[in-house]
């Protein structure tokens, strides 16, 4: 069975077809920026590559370029469509309706698109693939759905509730669900295979850094508390998302400004983070680059990354009681060494200690442990492996 897997975030689209009879990869790829400078990357399993900057408006435009390199006479890895057996999708919010992954309808198409205001950067990007896989792969061809929210269902009701009047909850089911579920899935459980444990045995806290972040505490491979709440607005500043800040900011400048709750809504998810603090662009990458060239609003954006990082894993340890595990996952949890370092020196009071020259050499896939024998606190670099998880659960599914 030739499962392909569609991760779509904020700003890019990533893919993999899995062949699931030895579960590895056929090729993988990335659409990048995409609606901004688009860049598509596409590799075979037998290293065949294709690169280049592509015009990608939308997520549609972007799952018609991966279609074509599949099939593709240089680059493809398959002779014909017909040859994917399944496709699993990655959907951000599930919302109080979806607890565990399934098979795609009409009916749970227009409930995705249903939630979309609580991932309004997410939940509409994710129908629209669907849609298009179904004109193209057909509807004889089975879909599956895998939502971020299920990892994050094991919070306690003193994490995922809200302080404001119990009748919200109630009526609308307002309360923390969390995000990057499938990512912080798999690198938990990686990590704890790369520390030969039991992760029911570990404190482990996984940080999903990249256009969208997250943070997240886990005791025993069991979510306690996670950075993003209702909504993926909410945590640590991002590219163009605010993170968390005091609700009358959102009050006060929608007075003043006499923006509608559209308005705001637009400017805390669309406007804000990287992008807003340093005028440069909402890319990490291009805000470094800024920064080093001597931008003093590129480098304060960068200082409040870090400094959210730093206080978010701080709380959790202590929610915890103890780390035995920090890991690092994601586009800038991966490859941006600088952020790791400058964390990592601070959290010298939990007893963790990194080898600054293995961290810098941790990049561009690389996997593997960054913290020195005498840390307190491993802490790993994990490149996450979301679309495992999800061609896994898609598998039993389509088996089921």
């Amino acid at each position: 069975m030739k499962i392909l897997v569609i991760n779509a975030g904020s700003s890019s689209m990533k893919y993999q077809l899995i062949d699931m009879t030895d579960e590895s990869t056929l090729a993988k790829g990335n659409c990048e920026r995409i609606g901004i400078d688009g860049h598509f990357k596409h590799t075979t399993s037998d290293g065949r590559k294709y690169e280049a900057d592509v015009t990608m408006d939308n997520h549609t435009q972007a799952f018609m370029q991966i279609k074509n390199a599949l099939v593709d006479e240089k680059v493809g890895v398959i002779k014909d469509l017909s040859e994917v057996s399944a496709i699993g999708h990655r959907v951000v919010q599930g919302g109080s309706i979806f607890k565990k992954s399934c098979l795609v309808t009409e009916d749970v198409i227009e409930k995705i698109e249903g939630l979309s205001p609580l991932a309004p950067l997410h939940n509409p990007a994710h129908v629209q693939g669907i849609r298009a896989c179904i004109d193209v792969f057909g509807k004889d061809v089975p879909e599956v759905v895998v939502f971020d929210t299920s990892f994050h269902s094991t919070m306690p009701e003193t994490a995922y509730m809200y302080a404001v009047p119990y009748e919200y909850y109630e009526k609308y089911a307002v309360r923390r669900y969390g995000f990057h579920g499938t990512s912080h899935r798999y690198v938990s459980a990686r990590c704890a295979e790369l520390m030969g444990k039991d992760i029911k045995d570990l404190k482990i806290i996984t940080c999903h850094l990249g256009n969208g972040s997250s943070i997240t505490a886990i005791d025993g491979g069991k979510v306690v508390d996670t950075s993003m709440g209702l909504t993926p607005l909410d945590g640590i500043m991002m590219g163009t998302r605010t993170g968390c800040l005091d609700p009358s900011v959102v009050t006060f400048i929608a007075e003043k400004e006499g923006f509608t709750p559209a308005e705001m809504d637009t400017l805390l998810n669309k406007k804000s983070g990287f992008l807003g603090i340093s005028g440069v662009s909402s890319d990490d990458r291009d805000v470094c680059a800024a920064a080093e060239s001597g931008n003093k609003r590129a480098q304060l954006a960068i200082d409040m990354l870090e400094y959210h990082i730093l206080k978010y894993i701080g709380s959790y340890a202590a929610v915890l009681g103890g780390v035995d595990a920090i890991v690092f996952t994601a586009g800038i949890g991966e490859n941006q060494s600088s952020h790791r370092e400058n964390v990592c020196h601070k959290l010298a009071y939990l007893g963790v200690e990194i080898n600054d020259e293995v961290n810098a050499g941790m990049i561009r896939g690389a996997e593997g442990k960054i913290s020195t024998e005498n840390s307190k606190v491993d802490v790993f670099v994990i490149p996450t492996n979301e679309e495992i998880v999800i061609a896994r659960d898609t598998m039993a599914i389509v088996n089921a």
